[in-house]
């Protein structure tokens, strides 16, 4: 048996053990027969036997196209990456995302990478990606470690990997440095996408224009504005060069301080093909901005 496929069974083994766990602590609802599905949440129309029939056969994904909750600005949800990278997340707002990510519709719920076996776990079964972060927040990782991260991540069901670049690299130019840490980043990754975090309220100018080009010479699927952790999130200017620089080769994520709709409109004209947000649901709903508000906490 290849190592590939020790992984998998590995894997598979592991989820329906942790899935039983949690049914014995009685975490995880478990329906009678007409009671809403407790994986899907569609109501009593959704038969729970019938699905998980369907994946004991070998299905791969379940469908629930039409099922979904209605929203004024709902075109926006297969460009948003519903996001919860604040480290004291926990299983109960973990899952809260899960289900609001089906809910709407979410391309993909992003965590940081020792959430992302539970967080794969809950959204089996439906159209929705889990996402891990590596290097995160700050990018100051070694790059073996990087990969080991991203690997140990896809291994655990990562379908996406967001990267954070090695900043102090690129500002001393030593672009054979930051290159090579994304680089080991992709061959890691393999097939999976990988999403390069510039990090842009950081960088001058000119130093966004190589992220974004070491990015793309590296074989980044995205390049990426920010963490929003450090200090600065996403403006259209930035991400406008972004785009001017990659082309429309790859793909250019916005993220950090996206949290109304104005916000997410005014990135996406500006070039993003997708939007990280922890105020994602608001979005969709056509969230206006609250003059009356207070600056939100440190990052999205």
């Amino acid at each position: 048996m290849s190592r590939t496929n020790v992984d998998q069974l590995v894997e598979t083994i592991a989820r329906r053990v942790e899935a039983e766990i949690e049914r014995q602590l009685g975490r995880v609802p478990q329906p009678s027969d007409l009671a809403p599905c407790a994986t899907c949440k569609v109501g009593v129309h959704c038969e729970p036997k019938r699905v998980v029939g369907a994946v004991n056969a070998g299905a791969k994904r379940i469908g629930v196209e039409g099922l979904l909750e209605a929203a004024p600005c709902g075109h926006l949800a297969p460009l948003i990456d519903h996001t919860i990278l604040k480290p004291e997340a926990t299983k109960e707002e973990l899952r809260k995302v899960c289900d609001e990510a089906r809910r709407f519709g979410f391309a993909t719920v992003c965590v940081n990478s020792a959430n992302v076996r539970f967080v794969a776990a809950c959204l089996e079964g439906s159209g929705v990606k889990a996402i891990a972060v590596v290097g995160f927040p700050l990018g100051a990782a070694t790059p073996s470690a990087k990969a080991f991260e991203t690997r140990e991540a896809i291994r655990n069901g990562a379908q996406e990997i967001d990267m954070v670049i090695n900043i102090g690299a690129l500002k001393s130019r030593d672009l054979a440095e930051a290159f090579a840490d994304i680089k080991a980043v992709v061959e890691a990754a393999g097939r999976v996408p990988v999403k390069v975090i510039l990090e842009t309220s950081k960088l001058d100018h000119d130093e966004k224009v190589m992220a974004c080009t070491l990015s793309k010479a590296a074989g980044a699927a995205f390049v990426k504005t920010s963490t929003g952790f450090g200090g600065g999130g996403a403006t259209p200017e930035d991400v406008a060069l972004m785009r001017k620089v990659v082309g429309d080769d790859i793909g250019v994520k916005a993220s950090g301080g996206i949290r109304t709709t104005e916000d997410a409109e005014k990135v996406l004209a500006a070039g993003a093909s997708r939007i990280g947000a922890s105020s994602s649901v608001e979005i969709v709903r056509c969230a206006k901005p609250d003059p009356k508000a207070k600056a939100a906490p440190k990052g999205y």
